[in-house]
């Protein structure tokens, strides 16, 4: 396992979740829920988190189906992904599947009896801490880093 802190970025339409871990990777933590409808601002924020947090890398959720296809969700983050490694290069950006993140971040968050109105504004969070620890816990299992580098092209 690589030491180092990462950022988990949890990409929406609405809002964009993201988490951090500590240098061992050992526990993922909610960061902040960053508005997602004005992209570029939305960029700017990430890019100030990578400058604040210091990561060794930053982990992308990429929606897959649950066959394991990619569906326009999946594209429109690619391009997500893309800009934000321009922006944050040479620090090397991945993307990891994210089945089911959303769903297990909304029943913890019900289990531990939060309402889901207020659940709204967390639960970007929550999924992106999910992402990053099954990206933590792959790279764990496997000594390789998680998912597949997300190449910056200028």
């Amino acid at each position: 396992m690589r030491r180092g802190r990462r950022l988990a970025i949890d990409v929406g339409d609405a809002r964009i979740g993201v988490a951090s871990c500590d240098p061992d990777g050992i526990l993922a933590t909610p960061v902040e829920t960053v508005p997602g409808r004005d992209v570029p601002a939305a960029h700017r924020r990430l890019r100030q988190l990578v400058e604040e947090y210091e990561p060794v890398e930053v982990v992308i959720g990429l929606p897959r189906s649950l066959s394991g296809g990619e569906g326009p969700a999946a594209a429109k983050v690619r391009v997500f992904a893309q800009e934000l490694a321009r922006g944050v290069a040479p620090l090397p950006v991945r993307l990891v599947d994210e089945r089911m993140s959303t769903v297990t971040a909304g029943q913890g968050l019900r289990a531990s009896g939060v309402k889901s109105r207020k659940g709204r504004s967390v639960i970007d969070q929550v999924a992106a801490v999910v992402i990053l620890q099954s990206a933590l816990e792959a790279e764990r299992v496997s000594g390789e880093p998680p998912g597949e580098g997300v190449e910056v092209v200028i």
